[in-house]
């Protein structure tokens, strides 16, 4: 799960996912992970109104900590979400090859197939700005977690 600085959605993205796949018996079987490309962050705990918010909802993201998207993260990982163009272009440029960019899509063509559509930066926003950044990411995990339980990911 990639955003720009890694305390806001993608931290957020990364508990909710982990939250859906251990309901579902799946925690072991995947490995799930944020991260960002604007370093002023590095080490830091999400933002705190992301915090409450996921708290709310069963989610703990309180001990997650701020890093910075590595090309390394292309040999790891079978997917790459992204929250925006931004961030996708962020991660082409760190790219290698066209075999990296195949594992690269954005977090809401999962419900919305080629769609591209942005989860929206909640930072500087108020909790509901929050809230609603929270929804938009729950149910794209949703579906990702039918999509590897159905192996169609």
């Amino acid at each position: 799960m990639v955003c720009l600085g890694n305390i806001c959605r993608s931290p957020m993205a990364e508990g909710i996912l982990r939250h859906k796949l251990e309901e579902n018996n799946m925690g072991d079987s995947v490995t799930v992970d944020s991260c960002g490309f604007v370093p002023a962050h590095l080490g830091e705990h999400p933002h705190p109104l992301a915090i409450l918010t996921a708290k709310s909802q069963g989610v703990d993201i309180g001990e997650l900590r701020q890093r910075l998207f590595l090309e390394e993260d292309f040999d790891i990982f079978d997917k790459i979400y992204v929250m925006d163009m931004g961030n996708y272009r962020d991660v082409q440029r760190v790219s290698r090859s066209n075999e990296d960019m195949l594992k690269v899509d954005f977090l809401r063509n999962v419900v919305h197939p080629k769609s591209d559509q942005h989860v929206p930066d909640p930072w500087g926003g108020t909790l509901k700005d929050f809230q609603r950044t929270f929804r938009l990411i729950d149910e794209a995990c949703e579906y990702i977690v039918k999509k590897i339980r159905y192996e169609t990911l």
